[in-house]
């Protein structure tokens, strides 16, 4: 049996006046900003549970070039065991008070070499790990390596990462802190980013779905310990050579 999703949007209920769907919009917002989407363009997302529960319209900015003077760092959440890596680059607005996430990586490969050229590619020619940052890997690499060989794997290729502080509720609200006052900001060719941030919720009992979450936590841990280790980009000086005398 096959299956089709449409994705239908307002636009496509002619039976709608713009009346009725003004009276709808208010009635969804007052009460759940993130089903606004849902309703109006078809966005999927599950309403019970959500944990960042906002518009996407209030979060997603076009892209444009970072300011030298913004602050950066990345968040990487690894479950090796799995195979699941997920980096989140971010830049700070000090003077607005605001973090943009800029880029995000996701990849089920197991190969480190790969996760550690998308960290490469994010800095420059000079200096291809200038951009600091913390990161948590769960499970197993390979046999005999734990969490924190891993880490240190990521450090022996030139890569700068601390551990991050893993408090899960602490770290939720410190996103949701930023949410809120619309301070988080990403750029909307996060395509991975949104997709889980959607789906991103409790069960009936409170728990985290613990499925599809390597983004979010990659944030949570950029967030609530990774800027405080970002810094500017300062280019290295060139090698003027020597001078004989």
């Amino acid at each position: 049996m096959s299956r089709l999703v449409v994705q239908a949007t307002w636009s496509d209920c002619p039976h709608l006046s713009e009346e009725a769907k003004t009276d709808l919009y208010n009635s969804v917002v007052r009460l759940h900003p993130h089903q606004a989407d849902a309703r109006t363009k078809g966005t999927p997302s599950l309403g019970a549970g959500v944990i960042y529960p906002f518009s996407e319209d209030n979060i997603k900015v076009t892209p444009f070039e970072i300011p030298k003077h913004y602050k950066r760092a990345f968040g990487l959440d690894a479950d090796a065991g799995a195979g699941w890596t997920a980096i989140v680059w971010g830049a700070l607005d000090e003077e607005a008070a605001t973090l943009y996430l800029y880029s995000c990586y996701k990849s089920q490969s197991r190969e480190l070499a790969l996760h550690i050229d998308a960290l490469r590619q994010r800095g420059t020619a000079e200096d291809p790990f200038w951009i600091p940052g913390v990161g948590d890997a769960k499970n197993l690499l390979v046999t005999g390596y734990d969490s924190r060989q891993v880490i240190e794997l990521y450090r022996g290729a030139g890569v700068d990462v601390e551990y991050p502080d893993k408090a899960v509720e602490a770290g939720i609200l410190n996103v949701y802190e930023l949410l809120v006052p619309q301070r988080l900001k990403v750029f909307s060719s996060c395509t991975a980013w949104f997709a889980e941030q959607r789906l991103y919720r409790r069960n009936e009992k409170g728990a985290i779905v613990k499925r599809d979450d390597h983004i979010m936590d990659a944030t949570r841990y950029l967030v609530r310990s990774g800027l405080a280790r970002a810094k500017q980009y300062v280019p290295k000086p060139k090698n003027e050579g020597t001078v004989l005398v």
